[in-house]
């Protein structure tokens, strides 16, 4: 597995401090727009993991929908025309 890597800089945002992370170092964590993470620091390193996936709405689905990854897949809806299977 090959490791990315990014040198950031921290930021102030508020009463609060920052990192913004690169979409390549985000694909690679499988990380999101709206995806709730847990933040927890063990030997001085701080580690940020997937606290489960959000409950999204039908806009925000479409948003990180990815037609590429699916390329053309259809998804029957309703019961129109299940009856020639």
């Amino acid at each position: 597995m090959t490791a990315k890597i990014a040198a950031l800089t921290i930021k102030k945002w508020g009463n609060s401090l920052a990192v913004r992370i690169p979409a390549a170092i985000a694909r690679k964590a499988r990380f999101h727009s709206g995806m709730p993470v847990l933040l927890m620091v063990q030997e001085g390193n701080m580690i940020v993991s997937p606290a489960g996936d959000p409950k999204l709405t039908l806009a925000e689905r479409l948003e990180i929908f990815d037609p590429e990854k699916h390329a053309g897949e259809v998804m029957v809806s309703g019961r129109i025309g299940l009856d020639r299977f």
